[in-house]
């Protein structure tokens, strides 16, 4: 329930709702909704994708953090009370998405033999903040991922070092959502691929393909499989080993989550034309929100085009249930809470849109032919009072009203975040 001395009644909020009503939307039902999907919140933003894994290593593998703002946590204890400030921020009940790199332990562990006990410490801080926990691989930032080939390498033992590694990551994930009561969504990625021109695009696949198949082999009953596609990476511009259609294949074949990478594709190629594609042959999406500039360089989420039509996908189709919606950015330039405040609170806010469109009427104007009717309400939508409404959802989930939450960065700033030197 929200709390009136913080967040007192809004005046604009009823006349807001009765301008939604007038078109025969009910903003009552768009608020109890939007409380119902979370996002899962990436906590590689915290650290640049540093990981605690007691090594120096660089970060490698295609990947690239800019920016050296102060404050990024150096420490899981140090990551947790960021999160935390940042979910004070952010209305509505959401999840946490770890990689394997976040261990915890006294001793380095290597990543074929890491198991649920060093991950304890998050699941038990998850299920104190009463929040979900995805997880992930961690196929990269390693010195035996240094020639751009993992579970496609054809060294057998680089090979089988990082088939074990998902193996034992699938483990973890399942304990992960025994422990919290609900399924951990754990994705695949690799980096695998060539910087020039291969000569042989099958065999890597087929590689590829096999080591899926032994991982995906037992059954994890807490967990939820996907599988994340590339157009290219930093030293795999010429080919990438899982394209687009080698997992769209695969997730076909082994009916698994495909992951949707906002900046894994050309920079004309639009993840929200590809949802109600895939979702015809899958069972599930998993959905990694970003913004490429240019390129793959995961900026932070904004409220733009791309943001809208792909929160409006899922729904005006009513999938919620079958997309899983994670972030995936990093940027150190700025305050990386704010950075994770800035990204959940559009992606809510691009949610809330969708579920204040008139949907219905669009579509019955659709069906009839009406194209003229369907252009001119899906622009006048745009102007509508939506402001009021998603403030009306931040007072009732006790978070902050407009840019009131920048107050609370600055302030942890100064007293926090500045003193990690």
């Amino acid at each position: 329930m929200s709390n009136p001395t913080l967040n007192p009644p809004s005046t604009m909020y009823p006349e807001a709702r009765d301008a939604y009503a007038a078109w025969g939307v009910n903003t009552e039902a768009a608020l109890e909704r939007l409380a119902t999907i979370p996002i899962s919140i990436h906590c590689w933003q915290g650290d640049d994708v540093g990981g605690f894994e007691n090594t120096d290593g660089d970060l490698g593998s295609g990947l690239a953090v800019t920016g050296n703002h102060p404050g990024k946590a150096r420490t899981p204890d140090e990551l947790r009370q960021d999160l935390e400030q940042a979910l004070d921020l952010i209305p509505g009940s959401h999840r946490l998405n770890l990689h394997a790199i976040y261990l915890e332990s006294d001793t380095p562990v290597e990543r074929d033999a890491i198991e649920p006990r060093h991950f304890q410490g998050w699941i038990d801080w998850c299920k104190d903040q009463h929040i979900g926990l995805d997880f992930n691989p961690s196929c990269f930032s390693h010195p035996l991922a240094d020639n751009g080939l993992t579970l496609s390498s054809p060294d057998e033992g680089i090979r089988r070092f990082w088939i074990d590694h998902c193996k034992a990551s699938r483990v973890i994930a399942d304990e992960m959502g025994k422990q919290i009561g609900s399924k951990a969504v754990t994705n695949i990625w690799v980096p695998d691929g060539y910087k020039d021109v291969p000569a042989d695009r099958m065999a890597p696949r087929e590689r590829l393909k096999a080591s899926l198949d032994e991982i995906l082999a037992t059954p994890t009953p807490n967990n939820i499989d996907a599988v994340e596609s590339k157009l290219f990476g930093i030293g795999s511009e010429a080919f990438v080993t899982g394209s687009h259609e080698f997992y769209m294949g695969y997730a076909i074949e082994k009916q698994i989550a495909l992951c949707l990478d906002a900046g894994h594709f050309h920079p004309t190629e639009m993840i929200s034309e590809k949802i109600s594609a895939c979702l015809l042959y899958v069972p599930e999406l998993l959905l990694h929100v970003s913004r490429g500039v240019r390129w793959d360089s995961d900026h932070v989420v904004t409220l733009n085009d791309e943001l809208l039509a792909i929160t409006r996908e899922i729904v005006a189709n009513k999938v919620e249930d079958r997309v899983h919606v994670g972030l995936d950015f990093f940027d150190a330039s700025i305050n990386r809470v704010a950075a994770w405040t800035i990204g959940v609170r559009n992606t809510l806010r691009g949610l809330l849109t969708g579920l204040l469109e008139p949907t219905e009427e669009l579509r019955a104007t659709e069906l009839a032919g009406d194209y003229t009717t369907r252009l001119a309400l899906q622009e006048e939508a745009k102007t509508m009072p939506i402001g009021a409404v998603w403030d009306e959802f931040c007072r009732r989930h006790d978070t902050p009203v407009g840019r009131d939450w920048l107050k609370d960065v600055r302030r942890y700033e100064k007293d926090v975040l500045s003193t990690r030197g």
